[in-house]
């Protein structure tokens, strides 16, 4: 399995995964043409995608789900909630397939298992994706850990997580004060601090690297995220890997 986090933050998500036989996108925030320039960056044939599964409906995780699912001809996976709550953004879909949150699908030699967490959208997933033993955990947009969010993703040999906010930042930072209860309530953003103590939970041996996704430009900085990502991994062989808004990770390969 081969991955790559080709934008995570406000103003855009997508992730692209591959295997032997399956090629697949996680959210399209981005416009269709920047989801095109971005594969094509780190060497993907955007015309080989097979598919696209949506987590949920906020703007930056299907803005350019639609167009992009036209031009390619592929399905777009989705529950019926974010079908309904996007469909205004998505514009008309030619091959929806409807996922039951909480059930597994399969694409080729990919079996995506979907589970429910807490943000504010409809009906919002968290993402496993197995293949051929190897597990990746996709975790963002959640405002706090859960039973079910951890047994999810116990054994993953790569994560993404969302490391959105330093606490500090976000009360000092000029944000409206509802924006700030918002994005700090159970059903917004996690911190630093509580994405931390979420990795120390997930934390094992076969870990083989976590990416910070989902900062904050505005209330966290780079740095801050970092280094509280490599404390909760402090004293194991796990690699620690930035994403950003502007530009995308290197591919990541899981053996």
């Amino acid at each position: 399995m081969r991955f790559c986090v080709l934008a995570s933050g406000s103003s855009g998500n997508a992730c692209y995964v591959e295997t032997d036989h399956a090629r697949l996108l996680i959210d399209a925030g981005l416009s269709m043409s920047e989801c095109v320039r971005r594969l094509r960056s780190v060497g993907v044939n955007h015309e080989r995608v097979d598919g696209i599964v949506i987590t949920h409906e906020h703007t930056d995780h299907i803005k350019g789900a639609g167009a992009l699912a036209r031009r390619l001809r592929v399905p777009v996976y989705l529950n019926s909630a974010t079908l309904r709550r996007g469909m205004r953004s998505l514009g008309n879909i030619a091959q929806p397939v409807i996922v039951r949150t909480g059930h597994p699908l399969v694409l080729k030699d990919m079996l995506i298992e979907t589970f429910t967490k807490c943000h504010d959208a409809a009906d919002p997933m968290g993402i496993v994706i197995t293949s051929e033993g190897v597990r990746l955990g996709l975790i963002t947009d959640l405002g706090r850990s859960t039973p079910v969010v951890e047994d999810r993703l116990k054994g993953c040999h790569a994560l993404v997580m969302e490391f959105n906010h330093d606490e500090r930042m976000l009360e000092e930072g000029p944000y409206p004060l509802a924006v700030k209860r918002r994005i700090r309530g159970p059903e917004g953003h996690l911190s630093n601090l509580q994405a931390k103590e979420l990795l120390m939970n997930l934390a094992h041996e076969d870990l083989s690297v976590v990416v910070a996704a989902h900062l904050s430009e505005m209330n966290n900085l780079p740095e801050k995220a970092m280094r509280t990502c490599r404390g909760a991994l402090a004293g194991s062989r796990t690699r620690a890997i930035l994403s950003t808004q502007g530009t995308p990770t290197p591919m990541i390969d899981l053996r």
